[in-house]
């Protein structure tokens, strides 16, 4: 049981306790990232582990430590080079992918265990009996969007306790019940290695490129002022543009180049198309279907035709325009309930 320090797996790892599994307590140490005197935890705190230490304690069961820094310091790198090239990255996929559960796929099958189980709000069901990733129950709190690119022959040994109906405030109320010391802790950042700083602090660091400063223009091209770095937007952003006007500007477009940042009209981010690349497919796809796509984590998903262009890259088009799929992000494909695949955004027009 992957065991964050938080209150989800916390609770994860009690509801298979209490279903009669036996249970061992997995701490994955990231490295800590950024200022340690900063209010941000980071990915490796001496707080997170004590606290997953302290719960793994009361639930009487055992708790090992799986250094995983050497791999999650290139995900931080990879964020911010995507960023230094104008995309908005998307670092939990690619976290998820490549350092938590292969870690823990390795160590699993290394020490003769049957299953992994994390904390994330998502299931594991079968369809035509074969596994299948799916959203949770409670929707409000769907992670599978974030769990598209993991190894399809991973999701037989997964398992996901709180995919059922367990919402956040039930999920606390049952860590008060069951009296576990983290019940009252904050929800951890929707980015982990970010802290109060925001990402731009992360990009001085490790890209300072993405910080150039630049023009801010419109359609036309004409300057409507200027920004400190190219790097600090994304597509669709409205809000800290640091201009003023009469209308509501949104990002539409950023060129690394020239460190130019590109404004307009909200239906100047709509897209109908999108080229998607890295394609991982958890169920076999026809070469052409209808199907719902995901582009942002709680953006909800939009109804779209699907083709496959090759074994890892694939077209959608919407059948209506949705705003704001930045390059960068994931494109994540659904058949009801059902994750069939996705891959990272190419283009959009």
């Amino acid at each position: 049981m992957a065991m964050s320090g938080g209150v989800d797996s916390s609770v994860a790892a009690a509801l298979l306790r209490d279903a009669g599994h036996e249970v061992t307590g997995v701490y994955l140490c990231m490295g800590s990232v950024g200022d340690p005197a900063s209010d941000s935890r980071g990915c490796c705190s001496p707080q997170d582990a004590a606290d997953a230490r302290r719960v793994a304690g009361t639930l009487g069961i055992d708790l090992f430590v799986l250094d995983a820094a050497a791999a999650f310091d290139r995900i931080v790198d990879g964020f911010a080079a995507e960023y230094a090239a104008g995309r908005t990255p998307n670092p939990c996929v690619r976290c998820n992918r490549d350092v938590k559960f292969a870690r823990l796929l390795q160590h699993a099958t290394a020490l003769g265990f049957d299953a992994v189980a994390t904390g994330h709000y998502a299931r594991v069901v079968d369809r035509d009996g074969a596994p299948a990733l799916a959203r949770a129950v409670a929707a409000a709190k769907d992670q599978s969007y974030v769990l598209f690119a993991l190894p399809r022959a991973a999701l037989g040994r997964l398992t996901l306790p709180l995919g059922e109906p367990h919402g956040k405030s039930e999920t606390r109320e049952l860590a008060r019940r069951l009296r576990l010391p983290v019940h009252d802790k904050p929800d951890s950042m929707e980015i982990c290695f970010v802290d109060g700083g925001g990402h731009a602090s992360v990009l001085a660091e490790r890209a300072p490129a993405a910080l150039t400063p630049g023009p801010i223009v419109d359609g036309a091209g004409k300057v409507l002022g200027r920004h400190g770095g190219y790097g600090r937007f994304t597509i669709g952003q409205r809000h800290g543009l640091g201009i003023a006007s009469s209308g509501r500007l949104y990002v539409t477009g950023i060129d690394p180049a020239s460190a130019t940042v590109r404004v307009g009209p909200r239906d100047a981010t709509l897209a109908a198309r999108l080229e998607v690349a890295e394609a991982n497919w958890l169920r076999e796809p026809a070469s052409r279907f209808d199907a719902v796509v995901q582009v942002r984590s709680m953006s909800g998903g939009a109804r779209a035709t699907v083709h496959r262009t090759a074994e890892d890259r694939f077209e959608v088009e919407f059948h209506e325009p949705v705003h704001a799929a930045a390059p960068g992000q994931a494109a994540v494909v659904y058949a009801g309930d059902v994750v069939v695949g996705g891959g990272f955004i190419v283009s959009a027009a």
